[in-house]
């Protein structure tokens, strides 16, 4: 559990979390296994978060829930259910970050709970959220969640966890085995589509370069070979068949389409692309 008092001095909210000698890592494609991913993405993470909190924060709102950076938003979605059924509910909230979904949970009269591997994503929870959120902050591994069976009625994602592990089954068996039966597993990771071309939000961005069907991958490694950030690919069949394996039933897969009101580019996300190729897919699970 994150506490109040781990939370960091408002001086150091955007401080460099990098050392700045550091040597850029190295891009490559091969095998990561759950252990190495998980280190990597930790470490990635408390890195990154300051900065990540920086340029995206507005876009994310301190309290809004946002799916994808298509901005498809969850008042509009409804994803999880219509508003007024969430009250009184459970929420388990995976790769939480900042907690914002979380706390607009905690509007519609939910309880929700945000997990994250990270420790510096979960102080920015509580610097946005000053420990009186109502948001309880854990932080764990998706892969081995430290809560009892069925604690649970709804969990979901917002591009957090799945992505960046290497047994995704694996985390999908925890989800259901900690939701009660007839619980909601709604997770957004980047739309399988989108490994086959490159992550460029401008023109380079529109031709394929990479085999769909090609799942080594992306790693990025120091200078001794240890990754320090890695991504993995499922095709949308692999993720289909991961859900079924994880004991759910498929009830939708969203694509948003990208709305002519968003502006922005993030990453390889950007309005060019978002016109032509599909940039999220949302998984709708349910529970038996």
């Amino acid at each position: 559990m994150i506490h109040e008092d781990d939370a960091f001095e408002a001086l150091d909210v955007f401080g460099d979390s990098t050392e700045p000698d550091d040597p850029e890592p190295e891009a490559t494609r091969r095998a990561a296994g759950d252990g190495e991913s998980s280190r990597a993405s930790r470490g990635w993470w408390d890195r990154n978060a300051d900065d990540y909190q920086l340029e995206h924060g507005t876009f994310l709102g301190d309290d809004r829930f946002v799916w994808c950076p298509e901005g498809l938003d969850e008042v509009e979605a409804e994803l999880l259910g219509p508003a007024d059924s969430l009250k009184g509910l459970d929420v388990l909230e995976i790769g939480a970050g900042a907690a914002q979904c979380s706390r607009w949970l905690v509007s519609q009269g939910a309880r929700p709970v945000a997990v994250d591997l990270s420790h510096r994503q979960l102080q920015h929870a509580l610097r946005i959220g000053g420990g009186e959120d109502g948001v309880r902050l854990v932080q764990a591994d998706a892969g081995v969640l430290p809560f009892a069976d069925g604690s649970f009625d709804l969990a979901c994602s917002a591009y957090g966890a799945v992505p960046f592990v290497a047994d995704p089954v694996k985390v999908f068996r925890e989800v259901h085995r900690v939701l009660r039966p007839g619980g909601r597993w709604v997770f957004s990771v980047t739309h399988p589509v989108r490994w086959a071309f490159p992550d460029e939000p401008g023109p380079e961005g529109l031709s394929v370069s990479a085999s769909y069907f090609d799942r080594v991958p992306y790693v990025e490694q120091d200078e001794r070979g240890n990754a320090v950030y890695v991504e993995h690919h499922r095709t949308l069949g692999d993720r289909v068949r991961d859900v079924i394996a994880g004991g759910f039933r498929l009830v939708d897969l969203v694509e948003p389409e990208w709305p002519a009101w968003n502006t922005a580019e993030w990453g390889g996300w950007s309005p060019l692309r978002g016109n032509l190729i599909p940039g999220t897919a949302i998984f709708v699970c349910e529970r038996d």
